[in-house]
C-alpha cells in the first residue's frame, strides 16, 4: 500500500538518479497532457521540427524512436534504485527475509495499481496487464531474487531470459499465432488471449515482462558498480557498446527485428545500451563533476515519481486534464488565442499544476513510496 512518510535518509541521495527519474516523469507527464500531439500537428508544414516531435511517439513496429526508450529507462532506474536501497538495508543489518517481505509488498502494490490504471473503462471494468507498473512488479521481484548473485551469474540470467523470449516466439507453434514478429499473430498475443481473453490493438503484450526484466537486473548491476567507485563509468560504457553492437546488429542482419511493442531481444539490448549511456552521462556530470544547478525542477518530480505517475494516469486522464483544459481554453478564448496555441498553452497549464503539486509535497517533506 502507498505509505506517507518524510524522507529520513541520513546519507546523501544519488542526485543523478533523482534527476533521471524526474526527467522521465516530466516527459511522461507532458505526454499525458497531449502536448506532443499538439506540437506535432502545429509543425506539419515544418519538416525538421515535425520529425523532431515525431520522436515523441512510439514507433509503429520495427524501429526505434526516442519515446521507445522511456519505459526501459523507467525499469532500469528502478533497478539502480534497488541496488542503493538494498545495500543500505544490508548495511543496517536488515536480513534477506525482511527485505524479501518488503519487496513482496512493493510488488503487490505495483501490480495492484498497474491493474487499477487500466481497470476502469467507459464500457465497464476491465482486467489488463499492459501497464508499466504491472510489468515492473515482475521485473522487480526477479531482480531482487538474484541480487546477491555474482555479476557473471546475473548476466547469464539476462542472456537466458532473452533466449527464452526468442524460443517462445520462434518455436511455439500455435495456430494463427505462429508468426514471431507479426502484429496480432505472435506468441505474446496468444498468451494475452489466455490471460485476459483479448489482444491489445496497439500490439503490446503482457509477457514483455520477461525480456524487460533484463533492464531492471542490469540497473541493479549498474547501481552496484556506482556504489563500488566513481571509476566504474568506463565499464558501464563498455557494456553499452556491447549492447548496441548486439542489439542493432541483430536487427541489421535481419535475425531479430527491433520491436518495442513485443520487447524483442534486439530491442531490449539496444535500449539497454541507451539506458547505460544516460546513467553514465548523468552520474558523471552531476555526481562527479558536481554540476547541480537547475536540476531541482526535475528532482522534485523524481522524488515522488510513483505518486505523480499514478496521478496523471488515473486522476489526470479521467478528470484533471480535461477540467483544467476547459478552464484554460475558455480564458484564452476571451483574448482570441489561435486554436493550436490554445491547446499547447492548456497542456502546459495542466503540467504546471502537476509540477506544483509535486513541489508542495517536496516542501512538506512528504514522499509517497510503495
Amino acid at each position: 500500500m502507498t505509505s506517507l512518510q518524510p524522507n529520513q535518509q541520513s546519507s546523501p541521495r544519488l542526485l543523478s538518479l533523482d534527476f533521471l527519474r524526474g526527467f522521465i516523469m516530466v516527459l511522461l507527464a507532458l505526454e499525458s497532457t497531449g502536448l506532443y500531439e499538439h506540437l506535432f500537428d502545429a509543425t506539419k508544414d515544418q519538416p525538421l521540427l515535425n520529425n523532431i516531435f515525431l520522436e515523441f511517439f512510439h514507433h509503429p513496429w520495427n524501429g526505434l524512436r526516442f519515446w521507445d526508450l522511456v519505459q526501459p529507462s523507467f525499469m532500469f532506474m528502478a533497478g539502480v534504485a534497488m541496488a542503493f536501497s538494498l545495500t543500505k538495508q544490508y548495511g543496517k543489518g536488515v536480513t534477506w527475509n525482511q527485505s524479501f517481505r518488503k519487496i513482496l509488498k512493493r510488488c503487490f502494490w505495483l501490480f495492484f495499481w498497474g491493474v487499477l490504471d487500466y481497470a476502469v473503462r467507459p464500457s465497464g471494468l476491465s482486467f489488463e496487464l499492459w501497464d508499466v507498473l504491472t510489468q515492473l512488479s515482475f521485473t522487480t521481484l526477479v531482480a531482487f531474487l538474484i541480487f546477491r548473485w555474482n555479476a557473471t551469474a546475473q548476466i547469464i540470467t539476462c542472456i537466458g531470459l532473452l533466449l527464452l523470449t526468442e524460443i517462445l516466439y520462434r518455436f511455439t507453434k500455435v495456430p494463427n499465432f505462429d508468426q514471431p514478429f507479426v502484429d496480432q499473430h505472435n506468441f505474446g498475443n496468444y498468451v494475452d488471449t489466455l490471460l485476459m481473453n483479448k489482444i491489445n490493438k496497439g500490439g503490446w503484450v503482457a509477457i514483455n515482462c520477461i525480456p524487460t526484466a533484463v533492464h531492471t537486473i542490469a540497473g541493479a548491476l549498474a547501481g552496484k558498480l556506482l556504489i563500488a567507485g566513481k571509476n566504474k563509468i568506463k565499464i558501464l560504457l563498455i557494456w553499452a557498446v556491447v549492447c548496441f553492437i548486439v542489439g542493432y546488429g541483430l536487427d541489421y542482419a535481419h535475425i531479430t527485428p527491433i520491436i518495442k511493442r513485443i520487447a524483442t531481444s534486439s530491442f531490449t539490448l539496444a535500449s539497454l545500451g541507451w539506458c547505460l549511456c544516460f546513467l553514465s552521462a548523468s552520474y558523471w556530470w552531476i555526481d562527479i563533476k558536481d554540476h547541480r544547478k537547475y536540476l531541482r525542477f526535475f528532482t522534485i518530480v523524481g522524488m515522488n515519481s510513483i505518486f505523480i505517475y499514478l496521478f496523471f494516469e488515473i486522476v489526470g486522464d479521467r478528470w484533471f486534464t480535461g477540467y483544467i483544459t476547459a478552464i484554460s481554453s475558455g480564458l484564452l478564448s476571451i483574448i482570441n488565442t489561435p486554436e493550436t496555441l490554445k491547446l499547447i498553452l492548456s497542456s502546459l497549464s495542466v503540467f504546471a499544476l502537476e509540477w506544483l503539486l509535486c513541489y508542495f509535497l517536496y516542501k512538506k517533506k512528504i514522499f509517497f513510496k510503495l
